[in-house]
């Protein structure tokens, strides 16, 4: 094992909404993973109010296989992927997260090449798709969508919303993000970059998806994209500057470390 493996302990966070038929081999897949990589780890899965057997098969899996080390955090109600995201990494308690998908679209196996990356200079290690599996309107609005972000913002990110990153647990211990919908990972990093933190950006796969069905094109999403992306442009220095969470290594809060 190398020293980076001995190094760190990893919670992987993953959002599931009507992921029944997948969510079973992608958590057997991310902990057979991470067993490899780390000697502590923890799968968290947030079924955020799934209407299929997601929730079903998350409770067999934690009743049955403590191998896993899988923790289930449960919304009633579909909140949205952002508060799927939020409330899983408001439950890991190991000291690097790593964030990906539910639909098996990710290599989390490649997850070995962003751990090397994360040495004491850096606080996030960020995938980008090398080659977007998604049918062209949905990656035509995904440029356009990174290009408004980084109009507004400067740049935030080459795949803002890529769902493969890595990052040390007091980044999201340092910030609160509002967002709760497809601009929470946007606000992630925009407000990480301004906090200071590191980030390095590396290649991952990106695979098709086989089963589930995405939510990124309704209508109700992408207008409340919109008003989350607009409502943090008027008040990103604000939230920062009153956030009792955003401090930095000075202890100062909204402002950057050097």
């Amino acid at each position: 094992m190398h020293e980076w493996q001995r190094a760190f302990s990893i919670s992987a966070v993953l959002p599931a909404y009507n992921e029944g038929a997948i969510i079973e081999r992608t958590v057997r897949h991310v902990a057979g993973v991470l067993r490899g990589l780390a000697n502590e780890f923890e799968v968290i899965v947030t079924n955020d109010g799934s209407r299929d057997d997601t929730g079903q098969v998350l409770a067999a899996l934690q009743a049955h296989e403590p191998d896993l080390h899988l923790r289930v955090v449960t919304h009633e109600r579909n909140r949205g992927y952002g508060a799927a995201l939020a409330s899983g990494f408001d439950a890991a308690r190991k000291e690097l997260v790593f964030m990906t998908d539910g639909d098996k679209q990710f290599d989390v196996a490649e997850l070995s090449q962003l751990l090397p990356a994360m040495d004491p200079q850096t606080d996030l290690v960020i995938g980008w798709r090398r080659n977007r599996a998604d049918p062209p309107m949905r990656k035509l609005n995904a440029l356009g969508w990174k290009l408004l972000v980084n109009l507004l913002f400067g740049y935030t990110a080459r795949d803002v919303d890529c769902a493969f990153k890595l990052f040390r647990r007091r980044v999201w211990e340092s910030m609160t993000v509002h967002a709760r919908g497809a601009t929470f990972s946007a606000e992630f990093l925009i407000k990480a970059r301004r906090l200071g933190f590191h980030v390095k950006e590396m290649p991952v796969s990106h695979l098709p998806r086989t089963a589930g069905s995405p939510t990124g094109a309704r209508l109700e999403v992408i207008v409340r994209a919109f008003v989350e992306l607009f409502r943090l442009w008027r008040n990103l220095d604000r939230e920062l500057h009153e956030d009792p969470r955003a401090r930095t290594r000075t202890g100062q809060p909204g402002m950057a470390a050097d």
